[in-house]
């Protein structure tokens, strides 16, 4: 199997370059209006901005820092296949301007737009950022009535076009099968709340660059390109940042493409998709030792899983992840600028397999299915 993957550098509100309908799934975190550090960017695509900044018109300049969006999501709305998913994590801001303070709710501007252009919006996910901060308090203290809640969340909002997706032929339920997540996996993905997205595993990007970029960590888009997505789909960031939404879909056997203005991250795009293989290793094998934990804790408990991975051979809780089969990603090739394939095989470590629960993987009755194949992006 191989996934193929696209950098453009350039404007996402003009994406001519993908065809319409040709992606099942968006991920992406857009600069974040009235947040301070976006606002230069946001008043070199509309100089009106810095007016309204400077005339401490926050309202103003929060609607026209939204309207630099909204042709983004139109774009979105456009290349999206049918019964495909946009998922925007977006933050609202609390700023101060002239002598007035406010929160600038970001999320419902949003959402808002999206259902303007027809999407249909589906429960968001509440990610509760973690922070170390002794006085997260702000305001006046412990002097009532000047103080306000600090924001410890963000949001993931999730929206679908369209109807149901329809997984037609043979070969697309196959794959879709073969995509399946673990049963434990599911009750902690679909939550409406995250607050277990840490830890120095999920971070591929340099601290400088975050900095510069405000990526999201690793373990968010991966999440949820396979909760959204199935092996050879192709997921679109237009606001690639330095590649973390095209690390997880290589990490999760997807296509990808994205669109950044920043052609500064290239190198490390570059240089951190040498790194691939052994990252996504790393997070394959924890989330296989994982089930395997929860595996043996039921059959310590009595409640052994019903199910057999016709694959592996492993336990499972239900019939839908007896088709269940990783990828891992081998090689990583730089075909062309900002180009890239990755080659992978469907070998999880025999100590992971053997250590625990299972002594020795099943072997199939039937013949192995063949595994997705790459679909041209380009």
């Amino acid at each position: 199997m191989e996934t193929g993957h696209h950098i453009w550098f350039g404007d996402s509100r003009k994406m001519d370059f993908l065809a319409d309908q040709s992606v099942e799934l968006v991920v992406t975190s857009p600069p974040y209006p009235m947040i301070g550090m976006w606002d230069e960017t946001f008043s070199h695509l509309e100089p009106a901005v810095a007016e309204s900044l400077e005339a401490a018109n926050g309202w103003d300049a929060f609607e026209r820092m939204h309207q630099v969006l909204d042709p983004v999501w139109q774009e979105v709305c456009r290349v999206l296949a049918p019964g495909g998913f946009a998922c925007i994590n977006i933050g609202d801001a609390v700023r101060k301007t002239g002598e007035n303070f406010s929160l600038y709710p970001n999320h419902s501007r949003i959402m808002q737009a999206f259902i303007t252009l027809g999407m249909y919006p589906l429960p968001a996910v509440l990610w509760r950022k973690q922070t170390n901060a002794p006085n997260k308090f702000m305001g006046s203290g412990m002097l009532p009535a000047g103080a306000y809640v600090t924001l410890e969340h963000e949001y993931v909002l999730i929206f679908r076009k369209g109807a149901k997706r329809e997984f037609k032929g043979a070969d697309q339920r196959l794959y879709r099968h073969q995509s399946a997540y673990f049963w434990e996996e599911r009750n902690q993905w679909f939550s409406d709340i995250w607050f277990d997205l840490k830890g120095a595993r999920q971070d591929l990007l340099e601290k400088n660059l975050r900095k510069r970029s405000g990526a999201f960590p690793f373990a968010l888009p991966y999440r949820l390109i396979n909760m959204y997505s199935m092996a050879g789909d192709t997921v679109l960031d237009p606001f690639a940042g330095t590649g973390t939404t095209m690390f997880a879909a290589m990490a999760a056997a997807r296509n990808s493409a994205g669109v950044e203005m920043e052609k500064d991250f290239y190198p490390v795009m570059e240089k951190k998709s040498r790194e691939i293989p052994d990252f996504a290793r790393q997070v394959l094998d924890d989330r296989l030792r994982a089930h395997m934990n929860f595996a043996a804790a039921k059959k310590a408990d009595g409640k052994p899983l019903k199910y057999t991975n016709t694959h592996y051979g492993f336990p499972v809780m239900t019939r839908q992840e007896t088709a269940l089969r990783f990828f891992y990603p081998r090689t990583v090739q730089v075909s062309g600028p900002g180009r890239f394939v990755v080659h992978y095989d469907d070998s999880p470590p025999a100590d992971i397999l053997n250590g625990g629960y299972v002594q020795s993987a099943q072997t199939p009755e039937k013949p192995e299915p063949s595994a997705p194949v790459q679909k041209s992006l380009f």
